[in-house]
């Protein structure tokens, strides 16, 4: 099973997560969506996508806990890393996000990260939120980039199944 494991606080990063289980499962694979903080055991999972939202530059407490309390088992799975929370059409080093991005690739050495737009809907914010989002002047909007999100899943996919393809023994053909 292929666990796609997210932290989202409004929904975008989880509307990632469940796209790219859904990509997954299309191409043959038995994947699963599920918030990092309902996840007791990586027990029967022979991979994981993990995903966060980042605000100011971090991402979710509850993404990197689970890093941490995982820490040992994802470090001999395959893993891919998104970040979720840029708006707009600005460009983002995606080496510079999240800030705990180098303590997760040293910890579980993910195959990749990939950083993706996100979405920002005004009715869901608190009060605190809006203000912080006035003050800033983040778009408001859904800049997620469904094409790319499908290309990463699609890649993930043919990397699993390289994984997964019978070794050859040295000279044969």
């Amino acid at each position: 099973m292929i666990l796609v494991a997210y932290a989202s606080k409004h929904g975008a990063t989880a509307g990632i997560a469940d796209r790219i289980a859904e990509r997954l499962s299309a191409r043959g694979n038995d994947a699963h969506a599920r918030p990092v903080d309902t996840i007791d055991t990586l027990e029967g999972v022979e991979a994981v996508v993990l995903g966060s939202a980042v605000y100011a530059g971090s991402w979710r407490k509850e993404a990197v806990g689970f890093v941490e309390r995982f820490r040992t088992p994802l470090a001999g799975m395959p893993v891919w890393v998104f970040s979720s929370g840029p708006l707009g059409d600005h460009v983002v080093d995606p080496e510079e996000q999240p800030r705990q991005l180098e303590e997760i690739r040293r910890a579980i050495s993910p195959r990749e990260h990939r950083t993706f737009f996100g979405a920002l809907d005004m009715s869901g914010l608190s009060f605190g939120e809006r203000m912080l989002v006035k003050a800033v002047k983040a778009p408001e909007g859904d800049f997620r980039d469904w094409d790319d999100i499908d290309a990463w899943a699609d890649g993930i996919d043919v990397g699993l199944d390289a994984d997964r393809a019978p070794r050859g023994r040295a000279g044969v053909s």
